[in-house]
């Protein structure tokens, strides 16, 4: 590991690391002694020289350095860096609920003065989930998918409040879920989790945390993967929290927008050592380590350029022709199905990309399944080339399939876990027959690894091998394997570091230019579809609202839907952050 020099600044310039003064840029209910905007009082919590190792078959690995951070009464501390820069190792130790191989091998970590790492395991029950608390990442594992989301809430109070009556808990778990914005609350507690939506089921998530009314919540990557009107929602709910109950947030996140709408003071994270800490302003106006600057810069941003007029529609040949598409799931013969497209036209030219936006439920992923035979055609028509695959069955439909790949969200469970990355990407060759000798079939994989920038000697490797970046670049390697007239690709980077992203995106952008492909990109990533979309398709409750010039659509939309999606998605801004702030609050 890379000694890395740490650098602590303030909006008025460095000073010394391990200061508790800070500069808050919001109207935080932090307290103590003031002078001229700066607090003097000692830190709620604080990591001090934490150092962290974990046992591998291959040897111990150092995984936290002398990490030190401090969060303040009201404060909202956000930690930033890429996969494997040691965010969420740190929340754990916190909480002490790091995984049997790892061992905290030195440093200290206080709350109101006592160090966590020396307390007993009853100790720590105490302070577990009653004083601290987590917010995951993932509410599908958080949540048990067998007990209702009230039992499960009810179930966090008891533990710490055992001589409390069911009917007290069962009233403050009504009333915890009404405060994050549950509509019906004491109704929707009955229901299981597939039974709520993703920004719903975050929302069980956080009142799951608030119940026990804690002093500080941990936020690890409380939004990732979801659509920027929900995360727009979720970040507001837990900014209200701070200011309503003067809680202490330390979130933990990849994305530089978020932070920049919600942090007082930001640690940025490299490798298992914090490299930068400083007031949120300041880092995004002069960031001081190279990292730092890294991490800024491969954030993709909207232009901000004039936008341009939407050119009138050509005779051009298409790739991809969807017309009047509709998409329903039967659910019996006596109750009405769901329809989840309701008669969606567009096209998608020769060589361009296409963009397809829109919230959750909104059917871009479902008419991304459609065109790949992942989803049912109720009526309409979906061409690729001169071919409908409406009128497809058997082998004819299999052979169409060789026109279009598919690029699909989340590499690790779309990659096979037990074949290699060059069986992973040969496998389109072997199920589409392509009469080809094996060695013509590794020089093919061998190629398709060298278009996506990864070495040839990796093709015995296997996915748990990669990292995620690296394993979605075998997903495009794949998707590419057959040279198909269409790739689709279903939110291909949503959860991806900002810098891998940016490498992603590079190599996808390469790819385009130089083998002329067309592409569907489904995102919820709005500055990103700007980067590499011609156009825009938006939809919203399965039906298209408005299309057009991605440009024109993104920076001048016409619709109130469309505003709304583009207002919600955060940009990595503090000043642009906080005058959209201003703006909502003066609206409503």
């Amino acid at each position: 590991m890379t000694d890395e020099k740490t650098t602590t600044t303030t909006s008025d310039g460095p000073i010394m690391n391990g200061s508790t003064t800070i500069r808050s840029t919001t109207d935080s209910t932090s307290s103590g002694s003031t002078t001229d905007g700066q607090t003097t009082t000692n830190p709620l919590l604080a990591v001090r020289d934490l150092t962290l190792d974990i046992r591998t078959p291959q040897g111990k690995a150092r995984i936290l350095e002398d990490v030190s951070l401090e969060v303040h009464e009201g404060e909202i501390v956000g930690v930033v860096g890429e996969s494997g820069s040691g965010k969420s190792m740190t929340a754990l130790s916190v909480l002490r609920i790091l995984p049997p191989t790892a061992s905290i091998l030195g440093g200290h970590i206080e709350f109101e003065g006592v160090d966590l790492a020396t307390l007993s395991q009853g100790g720590m029950r105490k302070i577990r989930g009653r004083r601290i608390a987590m917010v995951f990442q993932d509410h599908m594992t958080t949540l048990d998918p067998v007990i209702s989301i009230g039992a499960q809430i009810e179930e966090a109070y008891l533990i710490h409040h055992p001589r409390a009556g069911r009917a007290k808990a069962r009233a403050l778990v009504v009333e915890t879920l009404e405060r994050v914005g549950v509509p019906d609350a004491a109704e929707r507690a009955k229901q299981y989790p597939h039974q709520w939506s993703g920004g719903m089921r975050q929302r069980a998530v956080i009142a799951m945390a608030l119940v026990n009314d804690p002093d500080v919540i941990i936020a690890d990557e409380p939004t990732t993967a979801l659509d920027v009107t929900i995360q727009a929602e979720i970040l507001a709910l837990l900014r209200a929290i701070r200011d309503r109950r003067g809680l202490s947030i330390l979130l933990i996140t990849h994305d530089m927008g978020v932070i920049a709408d919600m942090a007082d003071r930001i640690v940025v994270m490299k490798e298992g050592r914090v490299v930068e800490t400083a007031e949120s302003h300041a880092l995004f106006a002069s960031p001081q380590h190279p990292y730092t600057r890294k991490l800024l810069d491969a954030v993709p941003q909207p232009t901000g350029e004039e936008p341009v007029p939407a050119e009138p529609e050509t005779s051009d040949p298409v790739a991809l022709e969807v017309t009047d598409l509709v998409v329903q799931y039967n659910r019996s013969w006596r109750r009405q199905g769901f329809r989840a497209v309701d008669g969606v036209s567009f096209s998608v030219p020769e060589g361009s990309v296409v963009g397809l936006v829109g919230e959750s439920g909104s059917g871009k992923s479902t008419i991304g399944k459609a065109i790949v035979g992942l989803a049912p055609i109720t009526a309409g028509s979906i061409r690729v080339g001169d071919v409908d695959l409406k009128d497809l069955r058997g082998g004819a439909a299999r052979r169409s399939r060789a026109n279009y790949g598919m690029v699909f969200q989340d590499p690790a469970s779309s990659l096979n876990p037990r074949m290699t990355i060059g069986q992973c990407i040969a496998e389109p060759l072997v199920a589409h027959r392509r009469e080809m000798t094996k060695a013509e079939r590794k020089a093919r994989v061998v190629e398709l690894l060298e278009q996506v920038q990864l070495p040839a000697a990796w093709v015995t490797r296997f996915p748990h091998e990669l990292s995620g970046g690296q394993r979605q670049r075998v997903g495009i390697a794949r998707a590419l394997a057959l040279d198909p007239e269409l790739l689709i690709a279903d939110e291909p980077t949503s959860a991806l570091d900002v810098s891998v992203q940016a490498a992603v995106l590079d190599v996808f952008q390469d790819l385009q230019q130089r083998l002329g492909f067309s592409c569907l990109f489904i995102s919820h990533d709005l500055a990103v579809v700007e980067l590499l979309s011609e156009s825009v398709v938006v939809l919203q409750g399965g039906q298209i609202v408005e299309r057009g010039n991605a440009q024109a659509v993104l920076n001048d939309p016409q619709t109130d839907y469309t505003r709304r999606l583009v207002e919600a998605a955060p940009v990595p801004d503090p000043e642009r952050q906080r005058d959209r702030q201003l703006t909502h609050v003066t609206t409503h």
